[in-house]
């Protein structure tokens, strides 16, 4: 416990929970970070507890079934944890979804971008399959900017499946930045001219090339500026702001951190795909211990990062770092 005690001490301090619940939540990190599965039936083997694995089990499941959680309080926790008041941040959302039988898991999450791994602070379990509509988009932005208001927005990042009219139309009445990609096959009209597709403004890219659009356009109902660029392999990435597009596609590249959390989640971290757990509220809850381990051992990280040696090694041309542990 004396090595965890900075994490039960800064937790309470937002959470307020009783000591039972507190120590069932220790125990239960201390037991994804042993096993690195979500799994609670593995967890219960790793449980820090005298009973019997079958009761640790059970004490689990009631966890998730009857224990109520604060969801803001906790975003409060991790905002706390990482950023600083007048900090400019960049925020994220995605959707990463799988299915457990038949049901399909769908978890929408908004993030803050952070030294190469996105930093979640609110999410939804979508009752559904496939993407999410500009209700639960507004009802997930608003989850932020009610509790850390608008200000501290240096940007909003999101994929295509996030370029509609009404959510554009939204983030300009909110004086919210953002950059967002868009189909290569969106009609945009520039005053009186149309074009059938905004690839055709980008057609001219060479392969390794960007460019931007200096002028305003008409886009779904919405007037933004486009910035394009064309990869090596040819492929076309056009991205819409409201802002200056001068380093739109670099600001909308951060939008990968968010990839980079999920991989935490799943498969290079906790594999939360491997949960039996298919009810949406426990879900939820589910969610927010794979939130706080996951920031939790980032931070451990960064605090490692700075307090020991790194060592750059050569291997076969590729640089390595090493953690000096003298």
């Amino acid at each position: 416990m004396k090595d965890t005690s900075g994490l039960v001490s800064s937790l309470n301090g937002y959470l307020n929970w009783n000591k039972a619940r507190a120590t069932c939540f220790l125990n239960m990190l201390l037991g994804l970070f042993a096993v690195r599965t979500i799994n609670l039936q593995e967890i219960a083997l790793a449980f820090s507890s005298g009973a019997k694995v079958e009761s640790r089990y059970r004490r689990l499941q009631r966890f998730f079934a009857t224990f109520t959680i604060d969801f803001t309080q906790i975003a409060r926790w991790i905002f706390k944890l990482y950023f600083s008041t007048g900090k400019k941040l960049y925020l994220i959302v995605d959707r990463t979804n799988w299915y457990w039988g038949r049901k399909k898991i769908n978890v929408f999450m908004l993030s803050v971008a952070h030294e190469g791994m996105a930093i979640p602070l609110f999410w939804i379990m979508l009752p559904k399959a496939g993407n999410s509509n500009f209700k639960e988009q507004k009802k997930l932005l608003s989850s932020f900017t009610n509790e850390f208001g608008v200000d501290c927005i240096e940007g909003f990042l999101a994929d295509r499946e996030f370029a509609s009219g009404k959510l554009f139309r939204w983030l300009n009445k909110k004086n919210i930045p953002f950059f967002i990609r868009i189909k290569e096959g969106s009609t945009v009209r520039i005053k009186k001219k149309k074009f059938s597709t905004a690839k055709k403004l980008f057609n001219h890219l060479n392969s390794k090339s960007k460019s931007e659009y200096q002028m305003k356009i008409w886009i779904f109902g919405a007037k933004a500026y486009l910035a394009g660029s064309r990869s090596e392999r040819g492929e076309l990435m056009i991205v819409a702001t409201n802002k200056s597009p001068k380093n739109a596609i670099e600001i909308y590249l951060r939008r990968w951190e968010i990839e980079t959390f999920f991989q935490c989640l799943k498969g290079r971290g906790f594999h939360f795909e491997s949960t039996h757990i298919t009810d949406l509220d426990r879900l939820k809850k589910l969610t927010a211990v794979l939130a706080i381990g996951s920031v939790w051992a980032h931070k451990v990280g960064e605090w490692k990062a700075e307090t020991k040696k790194i060592i750059q090694k050569q291997f076969k041309g590729h640089n390595i770092r090493i953690f000096d542990m003298d």
